[in-house]
């Protein structure tokens, strides 16, 4: 598919089948998206793919955690700002409602949190998931690259037939994620990204955007 197409069709993806992600297409998506731009060419990503034993041994322990109420470890860094202003806490609560209508969660479901976080934990049944951490001593700039780097690995997806699924869900249990990947305490844990390919007869997700005049502004056109 053209870029066009592969932007487009790019969407977060909740529910994977278990057919298995070929290595040589991760290895093709992963080697591609090293020419993502990166100020001053640092490159600040460091990505660990983690899949079959561990990824499901992973799952059962950080979804465990879930379950019985654990509130996650000490966050790094905030998921959002202390105070969201409109226009987006509009946004966000009308992508909040249409996520939990997907999931058949009820917004006044005791149990939400929880069931939320389950289905994160889980990776949404995906079979490979890759874990995006940065350098401590990282910057803005460089965390900026590392978005970046991942749109461009999710569209490089999109091109093989494969969906994804960016998760900073897993920031919440990232001890329980260090202790799979081996990453030592100068990396901090930017998100997880769920990958497969789509489970078939299952309503699909695709939350609205803002009309581009809301958000982009031409000067001296």
């Amino acid at each position: 598919m053209d870029v066009y197409e592969a932007v487009d069709s790019r969407r977060a993806v909740r529910a994977f089948s278990d057919e298995p992600v070929p290595r040589d297409v991760l290895e093709r998506v992963l080697v591609t998206a090293t020419r993502t731009p990166s100020s001053g060419n640092l490159q600040p990503w460091h990505v660990y793919v983690v899949t079959g034993e561990p990824l499901a041994e992973l799952k059962r322990r950080a979804t465990a955690r879930a379950l019985v109420g654990d509130p996650g470890d000490e966050r790094e860094y905030p998921m959002y700002p202390a105070e969201l202003t409109s226009p987006y806490l509009d946004r966000f609560s009308a992508a909040a409602a249409q996520r939990y209508e997907a999931l058949g969660i009820e917004r006044d479901d005791p149990a939400r949190p929880a069931k939320i976080a389950a289905l994160n934990l889980a990776a949404f049944g995906a079979p490979v998931v890759l874990f995006c951490y940065l350098d401590r001593t990282m910057g803005p700039g460089q965390w900026g690259d590392a978005g970046m780097y991942l749109q461009t690995v999710m569209l490089l997806l999109r091109a093989e037939g494969l969906h994804s699924c960016p998760q900073v869900m897993w920031t919440m249990y990232r001890e329980t994620v260090s202790q799979t990947v081996g990453a030592d305490d100068e990396l901090v844990l930017f998100c997880g990204v769920s990958v497969g390919f789509e489970e078939e007869g299952v309503p699909r997700l695709r939350t609205g955007r803002a009309d581009m005049t809301e958000t982009v502004s031409f000067v001296g056109a």
